[in-house]
């Protein structure tokens, strides 16, 4: 039998959660046009929509929410938080905001110019959009095992050496101005990339002089990977691991809402320091004072402690262990989910789920609403409706159409993880009665977010 580490931590404070009838979540998800994201959070009973912003924060960081110093201005927060991510990730310079998506929109400001393209490791929603309206062009240069979700492979994240290569060859090296590599890669599963990818990734783009830009939203998951399954970084430390990866970068986005185990805030790190005043000059249009970037003094120091926090070696690996128990029980039951489970989510292959659905009736979207309805646990599409559409209006396809079972830090107990997999079992052994769905709204970005849909007939 498998062992999973229990919670390296104790309960001090309980929220209640409700629960409902099948006809009560039927009515909300109707009123929601069938989209998951569109549902009252009254009406949810485990609430696995997205791990940004839903973790629990510790006693420690709510203590640091009392020493908030809220001056306009050179905030001791600020410093605070400076001083976390120079020792912990190890970069030079730190310029705050409100979250993630606020430093994408100022690295693609600062860095990318009509005509450029920004190779990646697998598309994500609002970074790729950030790219495209600042005139660039995304190039997915994963590995293409990242695009099947039934092979094993310990590093599905890894940037593919010969398609970057390729791309430089094509377009020319000015034309490139970052690679952008995500640590974890979220549409692939949550997926690692190996230390040894990312030392490659260096090497061939200090050939060319371009920079490497991290989406490190993830990255003390993709730390605890390599140290799990790279070979010579068993007896090395997380803390140790994690700086290791920064330094084949050139600076980083990050949402703190994920692994700095806070409600709010992001921020942009580099090393260069014309970068760093450009930013510092962009980020009062859009966010605040360099020293705040949209962020409250409390939520600085919050987000300070969290960084140190998520490097423990206990928290970090009951993270990973309990996202991997539900992922385990799933397979165990045949139900098809993305392999191996990765860092935050388990992802369940709404192709496979629904091989009856057609891609162009919305099989993930489908299934995610089906999930609610049938136990009242919220989750996310992670296919076609999210991939959106290119430039011309046509519908990007892309190869895995999977819905997101996403694990908020420090929330919910294995009895929960429970009753996860017992509802996606259950209702895969329904999964024939399952029909696809139509769209009768649809925004012109980020579609995901607010379209509505009903069932076809």
């Amino acid at each position: 039998m498998k062992k999973y580490i229990a919670e390296p931590f104790k309960i001090k404070a309980v929220e209640p959660i409700a629960m409902t009838t099948k006809q009560q979540r039927i009515a909300a998800i109707k009123e929601a046009g069938y989209n998951t994201f569109l549902l009252k959070s009254k009406d949810v009973y485990i609430d696995l929509l997205t791990d940004s912003g839903t973790s629990a924060m510790s006693d420690n960081q709510w203590a640091g929410l009392m020493i908030g110093d809220e001056a306009y201005a050179g905030s001791k927060n600020f410093y605070n938080l400076e001083a976390a991510v120079r020792n912990v990730y190890g970069f030079k310079y730190v310029v705050p905001t409100h979250q993630g998506r606020g430093a994408e929109n100022l690295l693609s400001q600062i860095m990318i110019k009509k005509g450029d393209y920004v190779p990646g490791n697998m598309y994500f929603t609002t970074t790729r959009l950030h790219q495209e309206l600042n005139g660039g062009t995304f190039v997915d240069v994963i590995i293409d095992e990242a695009h099947n979700s039934e092979l094993e492979v310990p590093f599905k994240g890894d940037v593919d050496l010969n398609k970057f290569q390729r791309l430089i060859d094509q377009v020319g090296p000015e034309k490139i101005p970052y690679i952008c590599v995500a640590v974890t890669v979220n549409l692939a599963g949550g997926q690692p990339v190996s230390m040894k990818n990312l030392k490659e990734v260096k090497e061939l783009a200090s050939k060319y002089g371009i920079k490497i830009m991290f989406d490190a939203t993830r990255c003390v998951e993709n730390a605890f990977y390599i140290k799990e399954r790279e070979d010579g970084y068993q007896d090395k430390s997380i803390a140790a691991i994690l700086k290791e990866m920064m330094s084949y970068a050139d600076g980083c986005t990050m949402s703190g809402k994920k692994d700095c185990l806070v409600n709010i805030g992001g921020f942009l790190a580099m090393n260069d320091e014309d970068l760093y005043l450009q930013a510092s000059q962009l980020v009062v249009v859009y966010e605040g004072m360099p020293s705040y970037g949209g962020l409250a003094g409390r939520d600085m120091e919050a987000m300070a402690r969290g960084i140190y926090e998520s490097i423990d070696e206990d928290y970090i690996k009951h993270r990973i262990y309990q996202v991997r128990y539900l992922g385990d029980r799933l397979i165990e039951n045949g139900v098809p989910v993305v392999r191996p489970i990765g860092g935050h989510a388990v992802f369940l292959d709404a192709k496979k789920f629904l091989p009856h659905v057609p891609q162009d009736n919305f099989p993930a979207q489908a299934l995610a609403a089906e999930l609610y309805i049938h136990s009242g646990v919220r989750s996310m599409e992670r296919g076609i409706v999210s991939a959106g559409r290119d430039k011309e209006g046509k519908n990007y396809y892309p190869k895995l159409e999977l819905v997101r079972l996403t694990i908020p830090r420090r929330v919910y107990t294995y009895s929960h993880m429970d009753v996860v997999a017992e509802a996606c079992i259950d209702l895969y052994q329904q999964r024939d009665s399952i029909k696809g769905l139509k769209i009768t709204y649809e925004p012109p970005v980020l579609r995901f977010f607010t379209s509505r849909f009903e069932p076809l007939e």
